[in-house]
Formats: C-alpha cells, structure tokens, sequence
C-alpha cells in the first residue's frame, strides 16, 4: 500500500486530503481551541493502515502541528512515566551491500552508518554488527539496555503470522513465536528500523499492523517504533539520526522526538516526500 500510494501523486492527493476531512476536521477547531498537541490513536481495521502523520491541510502535514501515538490494549498503563534520561542501546545492524543478497534479502549498508552514529552519540550503546548480529545474542542482552535498536529487514505476513520474522546480521529469523518468548520488562524502547516491520503485502482487517511492534511491547517493551511498509534505507538512516538527536535532550518524550525527526526530513531536500518519513509510527507510551 504505502510503496504504490506515495509513489503516485494523484493517490497521494486523493489520500492526504480526503483522510484529513474525515479523520481530522470534524474536530479540528477544538484541538486548536484546547491547544491539544498530542493526538492519541487507537484504530480499528483499515483505519491502522493510515500514516497519520502524512495527513494534508492543504498547508501543513499532520505531523508539522501534533505529535501522534498509537495505543492497543496493552498500552493502557504506565502513562506517567518519564522521557529516557540516560539511554543504554543495544544496537544491530544488518549491513550488507545493497546489490548482495544475503538469507534471500539485499544488503542495507546505510544501517552501518545509523548504528555507528548511534554509537558515537551515546557512550552506553553496544552495536552488534553483520555476522556478529544474532538472535541468541539480542535475545540475551536485550533485557539489559533501556533501547533495543534492530537496523535490519523484518517481515510480517497477514496470512500466515507464524511467517512473520525479524532478520539477523547471520541470517537467523526471530519469529513472532521467538519474539512472544522475549524478556524485555527493562526495555523502555525497541525501534525496528527496518523494510516492512508493520505492514504485510496484503491488505487485510488492518489487525497485522501491529506486527511486530506489537510483540515487542506485549513481551515487556514500553514502547516500539515500527514502519507501515518497505522503508527507504539511506532515508531511515537520516530519519533516525535526527530522532536519536531529539532523544539524546533527555527531556523529550519519544513520539515527540520522532515528530521531530519527521518534521526535519519534511523541511530537508532530498527527504521531504512522505514516503521517506510518514512510515513509522509509535506503539504504546511515547508520551
């Protein structure tokens, strides 16, 4: 959906404009009134597949006036907790050339470039790189660091969930199984920037949205970043550059660094389009 919508502008119009009438402007002038800048969502079905962030006035993109955030069931606590003070990030990169195939996936050597700047910003991040990304060793280390960051592809399939997957460095597969088995009560961020994280190749109810950020936060995480369809790789990287620039304050809550970190690519030249940045999208508390 997303490839082919913000590919073709007259799609993009259509959807833009036509989304914001509905979602939006029946209470606009109450949101402005209150001086609301938080808009909490819970959608339902086909609803989940909106971006939106990437919704249209005509002037200004969503996200350029609110911070969003998505909530499930399993969101509906611990609102009163605080923005990340001093991360510890345990970061994985799945590297790679972009023109090699590795484990029947092309190469996403951006990622090395996200994690390294990564671990040049924050001094607690250990960065698994490659081969040296694997699942036995995220899986044991994860519980250990307040940010779980996985720059790699990961896959969600409506049809058949048990097919869902994240991808390592070495090629092993964490499944949605493997992922339900995860400890991540000590996690307050999992960010899965990677191709198709969220949204399988099929339309469906809108109930596989919640992929596998959903599993993410039902295994303990406070808070998973996810994306709704194939993310650009060289716009991920500048995209979660300018979010972990926002995090790194201390004082600013995750939906509203990755507000800011869209909001930056809108105003930049080569990654303005919404493609680029309206994929990803906060699950759980990002307040």
């Amino acid at each position: 959906m997303g490839l082919k919508l913000f590919s073709n502008p007259f799609l993009l119009n259509s959807f833009r404009n036509g989304a914001r009438s509905q979602l939006i402007k029946p209470f606009e002038s109450e949101l402005e009134q209150l001086k609301i800048d938080t808009i909490i969502y819970a959608p339902d079905s086909k609803l989940r597949y909106i971006p939106l962030s990437a919704l249209y006035d005509g002037k200004k993109w969503l996200a350029e006036k609110y911070r969003t955030n998505s909530i499930t069931a399993q969101s509906l606590t611990k609102f009163n907790l605080k923005p990340i003070a001093k991360p510890r990030i345990l970061a994985g990169a799945f590297g790679g050339k972009s023109d090699v195939q590795r484990a029947g996936f092309n190469g996403l050597p951006a990622t090395l470039i996200e994690v390294q700047q990564i671990t040049e910003r924050f001094a607690n991040t250990t960065s698994l790189l490659e081969s040296a990304f694997t699942k036995n060793i995220t899986e044991s280390k994860a519980n250990s660091y307040s940010i779980l960051h996985l720059a790699t592809h990961g896959h969600l399939s409506s049809g058949k969930p048990e097919e869902s997957f994240i991808l390592f460095g070495n090629g092993d597969k964490a499944t949605i199984s493997d992922i339900r088995d995860w400890t991540l009560d000590n996690v307050d961020l999992v960010v899965l920037s990677a191709c198709q994280s969220g949204l399988g190749a099929k339309l469906g109810s809108g109930v596989e949205i919640l992929g596998l950020g959903y599993q993410m936060q039902a295994a303990g995480a406070r808070v998973a970043i996810a994306s709704l369809w194939k993310v650009d790789d060289n716009g991920t990287q500048a995209l979660m550059t300018n979010f972990y620039s926002e995090l790194q304050k201390g004082d600013v809550p995750i939906a509203e660094a990755l507000r800011r970190a869209q909001v930056s690519l809108i105003q930049s030249k080569n990654f303005n389009h919404p493609y680029y940045w309206s994929a990803f999208f906060a699950i759980g508390n990002g307040l």
